[in-house]
């Protein structure tokens, strides 16, 4: 593969795509079950959802090199910009007209869920941003876990529920923070592996304050808590649906304590590894509601 397009590529961080695809696929489940679903305007939720992330990976590429955050021969996915194989001005250019793209789309929905979501895409926008850049950047303030448990489990599934369905719904609300603690957790990883590279740039993660020896724990009491969450949702399913949780929660335990033993790259695949349990566990909640 071309060297540019294979940087393009990274910068998109595939791997993590599906933490914004599990919260629109857990909202739908909650829309086919109350029969509310339509699918054009949850089309359009997944592509936003999507569309916001990339805008966030490369704003977090573009942020962090301009700062020198981030450094050659790190030990996460290479950077293309900090690498030289892109330039910063090419990833400035994505990341805008990227979001310009996601706020299109986003005005789109207001046709089914009012003029309100002009309000909220802003506020999205803003902090698709605000995880790198601006005088007080979410990732560098010990608020990165916060910011995806909120913009990747909160925000995504009851907005894409309520479009649908006109309305707000409690076990929807319990199920987008099911949702935001597994994708807080796939940050935990990225946090734990890159601690040491953070800290010797001045970046405050929660792996640097807490200290990176407790992050293995915190990784299992979200997958807990996350689970206990949504028990109600899964026990009135029939019997067979009922192992997607346990699953779901034993592989996170085993990935815990398989961590506490690794550091620096060795960790890269279990970041993809927490997104792709993340999202396998919310197409399974998927499944059972359309079966």
């Amino acid at each position: 593969m071309n060297t540019r397009i294979k940087a393009w590529v990274e910068a998109v961080r595939l791997r993590t795509l599906p933490v914004s695809v599990a919260g629109v696929f857990a909202a739908v489940a909650f829309n086919i079950s109350d029969g509310t679903f339509k699918p054009l305007p949850a089309a359009l939720c997944l592509l936003f959802a999507v569309l916001c992330q990339i805008a966030s990976n490369f704003a977090n590429e573009y942020y962090d090199y301009r700062a020198g955050r981030d450094k050659a021969g790190r030990e996460g996915p290479r950077r293309g910009v900090t690498e030289g194989d892109l330039s910063p001005q090419a990833m400035k250019r994505a990341t805008f007209g990227v979001l310009a793209f996601a706020a299109l789309v986003g005005l789109s929905l207001t046709h089914w869920g009012g003029l309100w979501l002009i309000a909220a895409g802003v506020f999205i926008g803003v902090f698709a941003l605000a995880y790198s850049a601006g005088p007080w950047p979410l990732s560098v303030h010990c608020m990165g876990e916060i910011a995806v448990f909120f913009f990747f489990g909160v925000i995504p599934v009851n907005l894409t529920y309520y479009v649908q369905a006109l309305q707000w719904s409690v076990p929807v609300l319990l199920a987008s923070a099911s949702i935001g603690l597994m994708g807080a957790n796939v940050l935990i990883i990225n946090n734990y592996r890159d601690a040491v590279e953070d800290k010797a740039v001045g970046k405050h993660t929660l792996a640097n304050t807490l200290g990176r020896s407790l992050m293995p724990y915190l990784y299992i009491a979200n997958a807990l808590i996350a689970v206990v969450l949504m028990v109600p949702q899964w026990y009135h399913l029939a019997s067979a649906w009922v192992f997607v949780p346990a699953v779901f929660l034993a592989a996170e335990i085993l990935i815990a304590v398989r961590i506490r033993h690794l550091s620096g790259h060795i960790l890269n695949p279990f970041l993809g590894l927490t997104a792709i349990l993340m999202f396998l566990y919310s197409l399974c909640f998927l499944l059972s509601q359309v079966l």
